[in-house]
Order: structure tokens, then sequence, then C-alpha cells
């Protein structure tokens, strides 16, 4: 039954290291705002949960994929898993979409929103268990790990100064217990109180949030770049010889299939030819 797991990490590790060594694989799977958005490429929102930044990106999400996901595995065996895991990367990837849809160079990368959600479904199966980190020798009970896990999500997102994709691990969380009670209604008759305890601040923030976009705006639009688990670029702008230069370059090393369509199309407007 645990084959799957391993199926799951083996598949990270080959997708990840292929984007390690190729740029262009990376470039053309990487969750970018306005290759969604503008060039309708949805097909991202999914690919980036498959590439990582750097192999300890890797090997930190495929630690707590099969930390947690055994037990979500045990209970609901491996359909369900599965669901668990599909969706809460989806909703991850979709939930950081809506709330960077205005910010059009914002890119992503990494299975953190999937295992949020299979962390979450774990919580919420067993809230009073302990939950033991990393070099940590104290564990925590199972529901104050989740509280303080969403706090410090929660005040991630508005800072945004890190390199961490909080809002991928918010919708990770939101849609794996979501999908959790879907599977399993049972819970939240046993165990609504975690369930509650979790899910109202995650609402009540995104409730405020959409009521105050401009909430966002304020610190979280930085001049710092990042490509881990969640990567945002604001790059000073170019002279329109610089940009051309710059993709002449890329064509030159990497041919012109390393192009994306927005710079292909960028190309064309500098260059004033359509490309085939």
């Amino acid at each position: 039954m645990e084959s799957i797991i391993y199926i799951l990490i083996a598949t990270l590790f080959l997708t990840s290291y292929q984007g390690f060594k190729s740029p262009a694989f990376r470039e053309k799977y990487i969750f970018d705002v306005d290759q969604i958005l503008i060039d309708k490429e949805y097909y991202r929102v999914f690919t980036s949960a498959f590439l990582h930044s750097n192999w300890y990106h890797l090997i930190f999400n495929s630690l707590a994929l099969s930390s947690f996901g055994v037990f979500v595995l045990v209970v609901y065996g491996i359909k369900d898993f599965t669901l668990i895991y599909m969706i809460s990367l989806i909703g991850g990837g979709l939930l950081s979409l809506y709330l960077h849809r205005n910010h059009g160079d914002y890119r992503a990368l990494g299975a953190s929103g999937a295992i949020s959600g299979v962390v979450f479904s774990t919580i919420l199966l067993s809230p009073t268990s302990e939950i033991s980190l990393l070099f940590i020798p104290y564990g925590f009970p199972a529901w104050a790990f989740g509280i303080a896990f969403v706090a410090y999500t929660v005040w991630g997102i508005k800072k945004g100064s890190d390199n961490i994709g909080h809002e991928a691990h918010l919708g990770g969380a939101i849609f794996g217990m979501l999908t959790t009670i879907a599977i399993d209604p049972d819970l939240l008759s046993t165990n609504y109180w975690i369930f509650v305890l979790l899910m109202a601040p995650c609402l009540i923030f995104l409730i405020f949030v959409y009521k105050n976009p401009e909430y966002l705006l304020v610190e979280s639009v930085s001049l710092k770049s990042f490509i881990n688990t969640r990567k945002k670029t604001y790059e000073p702008t170019k002279t329109p010889e610089e940009e051309l230069n710059d993709l002449l370059d890329k064509i030159s090393s990497q041919g012109i299939g390393s192009l994306t369509a927005k710079e292909k199309k960028k190309l064309e407007e500098l260059s004033g030819k359509e490309l085939k």
C-alpha cells in the first residue's frame, strides 16, 4: 500500500532533477501568473508541484510526505489518499493564483501545497497525536501544531518577504481538510472542534482579503526575488534594446524552442517579425 508514496517521491525526484539540469524544462512547467492567466497555460498550476528549487527543498518535502502520508494512506487507502493529495495540490495552486492575480511576475514551484493538505488531513484525523519536527527533540500536540502553522502562514502571506509559498500552504491545508471531511463526514461529529479551530481563521483571513484586496499590496510586493517554494520576481524595467538582446542571447544558447509564449510575443514586438 505504501508503494504509492514511494512512487510519488520517485516522480518528484525525477521531475525535479530534470528541472535542476534543464532551465528550459523548469521554465516550461513552473507556476507563472502571466503564463497562466494571459497565455492560458493552466497546466502550470499542476506541473509546478513536481518541480523544486534545490535538493534541500526536494528532500524536505519528500520526508514530510513520507512521514504524514503513511497515516492517511493506512486510514483511507490509496484512492482517497491520492484524492486528498491531488485536490490539495490544485487547491493550493488556485489560491496562489487568486491572491497573486495582480502580480503578473509571480512564479512558484514545489509540492508544498499538496503535502500541507496531507498534513492537515492527518491533524483532522488525530488532533491529539504528537508531531515531532526535524532537529527538535520535543513533540507537539497535532492541534497546536496546526494552529501555529495557520498563524505563521497568514503572517507569511502578509509579510511576503521570505522564500516560502505560504499561499499554497494555506490553500493546500484548506482543501486537504475539506476533502477529508467529504470522504469521512463522521469527522464533523467526532472531531468538529479541531475542524472549526483550524478552518475558522483561514476563512476569516480569506474573507478579509477578498473585501480588502489592498491589504496584500502594502508589503508583499517587494523588490526581492525568490525561486524556492514560491518565487516572486520584480525586476527593474529594461530598455527595448536590452530586452531584445536578452532574448537573442537565450536563442543563441538554448535555441528558439526554449522561448516561452510570452517571450515569443515580446520578440515579435521588438523585432517586428512574426515567429513561426
